[in-house]
């Protein structure tokens, strides 16, 4: 059976993974046992893919990323360079604690930022917007801006990455779409048109 997807001549992937139509895996990276990649991924180089874990179509994953056993990814996730998910919450070289990993789900459309670290155990929503090197201890909201060590939320954004500012009726437009958002409760809601 011809395989529908590309993987760089030094890439690696083990048995028993499943990589969608249109998938791209490039130089040195690793996607170990039991891996699901959707369709049309894009898997830059020097990337590790843990065991079992699972990614939605289309989730773009930056140069020198580690995705860790017990992490999935929705569709449209944008996983940006160096970034790092975590697996345990206290490692110890001499501790075998394997099969206890901590999950982390990542919701549709998110974008987590360049040498970004995301603590096990912590969801980030849908369409969640993680800067440049924050540090995620605790779950995030959908829509959320979050930046800092450890990371703070500052405000929200669009599925089209613009941060919203809402008017005194708590609505806000994105401003290359159009959409219209609502904000209620500390939640973000987009309207329907």
């Amino acid at each position: 059976m011809e395989k529908k997807y590309f993987a760089h001549e030094t890439a690696i992937i083990d048995e028993g993974c499943r990589v969608g139509e249109g998938t791209k895996i490039w130089h040195f990276s690793h996607v170990m046992s039991d891996c699901v990649l959707g369709e049309n991924c894009n898997v830059g180089q020097n990337v590790v893919i843990s065991p079992e874990v699972v990614l939605g179509k289309n989730v773009k994953i930056q140069n020198n990323v580690s995705i860790y056993t017990g992490v999935t990814c929705d569709d449209d996730v944008f996983l940006g360079p160096s970034m790092v998910f975590t697996n345990v919450t206290n490692p110890r070289s001499a501790v075998n604690r394997r099969g206890t990993y901590s999950k982390t789900h990542v919701g549709k459309g998110a974008s987590i930022g360049a040498n970004s670290t995301i603590v096990c155990g912590h969801d980030i929503g849908a369409y969640a917007f993680i800067g440049a090197g924050a540090v995620v201890t605790k779950t995030v909201p959908a829509y959320a801006l979050v930046v800092g060590n450890p990371a703070k939320q500052l405000g929200w954004m669009s599925e089209y990455g613009h941060r919203l500012e809402f008017d005194n009726n708590h609505i806000a437009i994105c401003p290359e779409s159009g959409e219209k958002y609502q904000l209620e409760k500390n939640k973000v809601v987009k309207l329907p048109f």
